[in-house]
């Protein structure tokens, strides 16, 4: 299930968090890694960890990469920032910014993909989404729209993809309990005089049937059981790892 031997994977948003951990995991599964990242020193780093390649990119630069032909197995469109507001007050340059990051981008790298995936007959596209890709939330409005963007951007990939051996699948993580979650924890529990315990429970477990947060690993397996032969069918599906939190 876990066999990536000869695959190319691209990663964006590699070197850190989720991307980071999924980059590890498909290269404890044999494959060569391209960790992308805007952080080119992170990127290096999580490279040379992995016996990998870095590729420091600003994917928010989407004209710049339009056109471009890039030649790998397995794309996982990860790379993501969170902007909280009111709709009321919320900049028009950073609704720009994160719909361009979390939505076009994708796109663009999906198109510059796809031409070499279907020379060889497979493909795995894996784009990680959240649970705000299948409901919303207040004051997230550009980050919601972002996600169920991309959910419209998986479905549609997988209908044109599917006849050529491409397969195009979404994640959707609640919160995940990656080091940027730790220091919100940590900030919060500060800020409010709560214990840290009471900030999880409250506020990133309030949704939650499981007491518990998924973990970087957890994602990432599921993102290796995607990228690998036994999801050959498995197409322009959602993979909820939240808790229970949209059965709600």
């Amino acid at each position: 299930m876990g066999d990536l031997t000869s695959k190319r994977a691209l990663v964006t948003g590699g070197a850190s968090g989720l991307g980071k951990a999924i980059a590890q995991s498909f290269a404890q599964a044999g494959a060569t890694v391209i960790v992308a990242d805007v952080d080119a020193n992170s990127a290096q780093a999580v490279a040379d960890d992995i016996g990998g390649e870095a590729w420091a990119v600003n994917l928010a630069d989407t004209s710049a990469l339009d056109g471009t032909d890039l030649d790998v197995d397995i794309l996982v469109n990860n790379a993501g920032i969170q902007r909280i507001h009111p709709i009321t007050e919320f900049p028009l340059e950073d609704w720009r910014l994160i719909n361009t990051l979390m939505l076009e981008a994708p796109f663009v790298l999906t198109k510059a993909v796809l031409p070499k995936m279907y020379e060889r007959g497979w493909g795995r596209i894996i784009n990680l989404s959240s649970v705000h890709g299948l409901r919303a939330s207040a004051n997230k409005s550009a980050y919601v729209a972002a996600k169920h963007g991309l959910m419209g951007l998986t479905k549609t990939t997988a209908l044109e993809a599917g006849p050529h051996g491409v397969t195009c699948n979404a994640i959707n993580p609640g919160y995940v309990l990656t080091p940027l979650v730790k220091g919100q924890i940590a900030d919060q529990a500060k800020t409010n005089g709560i214990s840290e315990d009471e900030v999880l429970e409250q506020v990133f477990l309030g949704h939650s049937a499981v007491p518990k947060l998924a973990e970087p690993e957890d994602v990432a397996a599921i993102a290796l059981f995607l990228a690998g032969e036994h999801a050959a069918v498995i197409n322009g599906s959602a993979h909820s790892i939240d808790g229970g939190w949209v059965a709600a």
